[in-house]
């Protein structure tokens, strides 16, 4: 985004553009969300040999692993497009991270961690924690990260609101799914 020049004469308060506020407080998100992403990434790649999809999916399935994910469902929780997750999987399972043990049903096929799936997200969660620790959390003091959490959820209640808020014929609430997501536990 460019800056605003000092000597500029700004335009007539609409909803055309940012103001100096909106503009530091969208700007720095977007800033902060690509350095930590990219960082975290790095990391999990080189101390676990994952991809942030691979972590993802992982984390997830063995957050609530009595649930009975199937496609639709787990698309939905990571807020992907059910296409994405096939593709995703595929991947995975030919690396035997998971399996899809049944014929697929009207929600698709169900989805679970296999042996090494489960060791490989046992192994790589404390050094994921680690990476986030230090990427993330520790520029923050406690009241920081209550804040940050706050404003967090105060932003996605605010889209979990919006219909329209994730784009595609797969979002939440097109017909035929399974509804909103679920909060999804920290992880």
């Amino acid at each position: 985004m460019a800056a605003i020049p000092d000597d500029a004469t700004p335009p007539q308060p609409d909803d055309t553009w940012l103001d100096r506020t909106e503009a530091a407080a969208w700007s720095g998100y977007r800033e902060l969300k690509e350095l930590v992403d990219a960082a975290v990434a790095a990391d999990l790649r080189t101390d676990s040999g994952l991809s942030d999809a691979d972590y993802h999916v992982l984390s997830t399935l063995s957050e609530t692993p009595d649930t009975d994910w199937r496609l639709r469902t787990l698309a939905d929780r990571l807020l992907w497009t059910r296409s994405r997750l096939a593709h995703q999987l595929r991947r995975m399972e030919a690396r035997g991270l998971v399996a899809r043990p049944d014929a697929p049903g009207p929600a698709g096929p169900r989805i679970v961690l296999t042996e090494a799936g489960w060791r490989t997200v046992v192994d790589a969660a404390p050094l994921h924690v680690r990476s986030v620790r230090r990427r993330f959390l520790d520029a923050l003091d406690p009241e920081a990260q209550r804040l940050f959490a706050a404003i967090a959820a105060t932003v996605v209640a605010a889209l979990r609101a919006q219909p329209d808020a994730v784009a595609g014929d797969d979002r939440p609430d097109a017909p035929g799914s399974a509804g909103p997501p679920a909060a999804t536990p920290g992880r």
